[in-house]
Formats: C-alpha cells, structure tokens, sequence
C-alpha cells in the first residue's frame, strides 16, 4: 500500500491519515459511521537512488484511500481501493479499462428486489479517469469489495451538454430526498475565460445510478478551476468548487480558494454567495509553503457540518527527504475542520488546523474488538495488508499508538487484557497505558512470542492498574519495545474482558 512510518504528535488529530498521502477527500455517513474516500497519492512514493523520494506525478495515482470513524478523531484504516492497474505494484485494477483514479465521490442507495422484495443497499464509487472521463464502482458494503458494474466510462466528452468541458474530472454526488441523484464535475479553464470558464456540470443520474438522464447542465460558477461539491442544507442547494489561479481571481474574490453558490433547484441555475474557505497557504496554523491546490468535501453529521480538504502540510511537517527542487513534492493529505451554517446561509470554515475542531462524539468501548488500525496519533508505525486484514506494524523501538476518549468505566471492570499479534523473529514486548506513556501508568504488558504469520499468537494480560473515574474519557497507549534490528510485530486487534 506503500505506507510510511507515522509522526503525528499527540494532540494534533489532523490529518486524519497519516501513513498514506491521501488527497480530494469525499465524505459519507451510514449507519453511524463516517467514511472517507480520497486519491491515493503514496501510488508515487517510490524512493529514488539517491534516498529522496520524488515529486508527486498525478499519472501514477490508480487507487483510492478508504478510512472511517464513527467519533470524529479516532480513524479506521481500510486499506486502498485498486482501481486501476498499477505496474510498479504489479496488481490489477477494478475497473480494467482506466489508466487513473482520481478524486472520488461516493453515495449510498436502497433498492427493492422486484422478485422478493426485500431491500438491499448499494453503494456507488464515483472517480476520474485522468481528467478524460469519469467512472463508477459499487459494492454492497461501504468499504467494498468493489466491482466495475459497466466495463468503462460513465461519462465522457460525448455526454450530451459535456462537449465543452475541458477536464472531466472531480464528481460530487447528491442523493436528494426523493431518491433522485445528481452528478457535479468538471473544471478547466478556456484560454481568454478566466471569469467565466463555462466548464462545471451537473446531471440527473438514472434510478440504477450508474448513468445519467438527459443532457448535463451549465454551472456558471464565477472563476471556476476544479473540485465540485454539493450539499443541501434545509431547502437550499450549496455548490462549491475551487477558483482558479488567474490574477483576475486572485482580485475579484481569491485564487484557488473555495467558494460556494446556491439554489432552491438540485439543477440550478445558481447564485454566486462567496467564499467558504481560503486555501490552506494562508492559515496561520500551516506554512506558507501549504500553498496548492485547493480541494475539499463537506458532511453535515446531526448538526455539525464538517469540512474534508488536503493540503501538503503533512509532507512539510515530516521533514522527509523530498526532492524539493520544484518547491515541494506535492504530496497531499486530508484534514477535516468544522464550518458555520449561519442564519443568513452565509456558510464559512474560521480555521484550518493542525489540532482539528471536530470533537469527539462518543467514546471508545474497550471490552470490544477494537482494530488496532483505529487511532489518532502514532509514531513509528504503519499500517500494512495481512492477508484479508489491515493490521499495525511496527519496525522502530517505541513505535505506539493512541486511542482517544476510552471509555474508563468500561475499562475498571475488566480483569484482563488481549492483543493479537505476531513478530517476525524475537521475541517482543507490548504494553497498554492509560493516560500517558508513563512506567507508573502501564495497565497492561505482554510478551509476544515470534511467529511466522502477524495475528497468529494471542498475549495475554500481565498486570493491571486501578482506573481513575475522576475522567470520563481517557487516551489509551499501545507502545511496542524490546525490537531488534530487522525484527517487527503486526497487531491486529485488542480488547479488554
């Protein structure tokens, strides 16, 4: 999956995947839980001859991040969704007719069985093959497995109403209260239109979802470069997108910033409102060096409406050894900050940041099967694929990882302590702490065995610490010791009884 050691500090939960570079993020609720979706930058992450790792090259991107969390900090790693051949990994694509997967957009729809009628839900992948054309996947879970329900393109330049459209690229998707959806994309911007580049879409989808009705409709978006959203907020109908990068953009309103128009209508037309979100260069909590393009997502989950983006912050915070003679290797990952719905519908995100807005919405149940890919600060760790599993592995002296908000009455009760683990060739030491990684701190310690295949041996609780209740909620530490050189451990899963 070429995943990178983690350094992310505790205390700052953005961004919200840090082993992978994941960019365009596109964010759904189900059931209770958030998934992401986003373009998997880490495709270009091969290290050069010299020891530095490349610039980032867009063409090599041919599979997509999925994570997901159902608190807002802690997030799950699923893995990455092979949608188009990769040689350099020597695997297989989904969809065998594309040469990219950019930028994804995904929705959810129940249908009923003509025959038995029962209901069953399926869930639609929309991508961006390059900015040729834009396909669709579907799964009957979230996190797939997913499969190519036509053979190629959903729409291209043939699409009637899309013959203009220079880049079709960037889909958002709107599942509206009647069960009709709707498709946004597009981008680009004519020689001589900076103003009004005429290159934004939307169009009706068919109720199979995997084809449009009709002719793809005009978005005179003001300035327009990429990245479509949509959302609908009570009865009006917020389109966002990212402005371009002409000096006429830059005076009338910002370059590559995110702005937003509204309607009454899923097909417009659409009334220019302002702007939502500078680009991440200018926040006072990033470098100025976190200038780039500008891409985002918004969910509104109860009544908290959330803010996906990327930003190349996280390659500049790692400090690795980048080839920056470009200004930078353009490596992006997502960062999600909370925006403001105020009463005049004027919507706007006041900060982007490294610590995160959102807040923990429930706390972690430890007498679960809790993933030990599910955190939100770790270092020295990554996450890798185990067979059908995605499991933690660590290869550094102290690699650990944290869990935020556990739940400490749960947590008191239990008498003991399971990790499944395995190490590749000595033995090891794992230890649980609460709190803070602190010797008078540990609640748990194992030894786990070597072993010839990650999650085959299961260690068993040494020594417990009494809970403080005074908290309802503490974070919860899984550090790794005792590694030599060459010698790693994966960890599957943990759960207190």
């Amino acid at each position: 999956m070429n995943s990178i050691n983690i350094k992310k500090k505790i205390g700052e939960n953005n961004p919200i995947i840090a082993q992978r570079f994941m960019a365009d993020p596109y964010a759904i609720e189900y059931n209770g839980r958030v998934y992401v979706y986003g373009s998997n930058d880490s495709d270009s992450l091969y290290m050069n001859e010299d020891g530095s790792y490349p610039r980032n090259q867009y063409g090599n991107i041919r599979s997509l991040n999925c994570v997901s969390s159902d608190d807002m900090v802690n997030w799950t790693d699923h893995g990455v969704i092979q949608v188009a051949a990769d040689k350099n990994k020597g695997v297989e694509g989904v969809a065998k007719w594309a040469g990219n997967s950019w930028a994804p957009a995904a929705t959810y729809k129940t249908f009923k069985d003509e025959v038995t009628g029962e209901e069953k839900t399926k869930f639609f992948l929309y991508f961006a093959n390059s900015a040729s054309s834009i396909g669709v996947l579907t799964a009957d879970t979230p996190i797939g497995p997913w499969s190519d329900p036509i053979g190629a393109p959903m729409i291209t330049r043939e699409t009637p109403g899309c013959e203009n459209v220079l880049w079709m690229f960037d889909p958002a998707v709107l599942m509206d209260d009647d069960g009709i959806g709707y498709i946004y994309f597009g981008g680009g911007v004519p020689e001589g239109k900076e103003t009004n580049p005429m290159t934004a879409r939307v169009a009706k989808l068919a109720p199979d979802m995997i084809s449009v009705e009709g002719e793809a409709v005009l978005i005179d978006a003001p300035y327009m470069f990429e990245d479509s959203g949509i959302n609908k907020f009570g009865d009006t109908y917020y389109y966002s997108y990212c402005t371009n990068w002409s000096e006429e953009a830059g005076a009338a309103m910002g370059k590559a910033q995110i702005s937003y128009m509204t309607s009454k209508n899923p097909m417009g037309p659409f009334e220019y409102r302002g702007e939502i979100m500078k680009n991440p260069g200018q926040s006072e909590y990033f470098s100025p060096e976190a200038w780039g393009n500008n891409h985002h997502c918004m969910l509104q989950v109860n009544d908290t409406i959330y803010m996906f983006y990327h930003t190349p912050q996280h390659e500049i915070d790692l400090n690795m050894n980048f080839d920056m003679s470009n200004g930078g290797s353009a490596y992006r990952t997502t960062y999600v900050d909370v925006a403001s719905l105020k009463g005049n519908g004027e919507l706007v995100v006041n900060d982007m940041t490294r610590k995160g807005t959102a807040k923990q919405l429930k706390t972690v149940n430890p007498t679960e099967d809790n993933s030990a890919v599910n955190f939100v600060w770790a270092n020295d760790v990554t996450t890798v694929k185990c067979c059908d599993n995605i499991v933690l592995k660590c290869d550094k002296q102290g690699g650990f990882i944290a869990v935020a908000g556990v739940d400490t009455n749960a947590l008191s009760a239990a008498s003991d302590m399971t990790i499944t683990a395995g190490g590749n060739n000595n033995d090891c030491t794992i230890k649980a702490y609460i709190g803070s990684v602190d010797d008078s701190n540990i609640i748990a310690e194992f030894l786990v065995a070597s072993a010839k295949e990650a999650g085959s041996v299961k260690a068993t609780v040494l020594n417990k610490k009494p809970i403080d209740l005074s908290k309802t909620g503490l974070d919860m530490y899984i550090e790794v010791s005792g590694l030599s050189e060459g010698d790693n451990v994966c960890i599957k899963d943990w759960s207190f009884n």
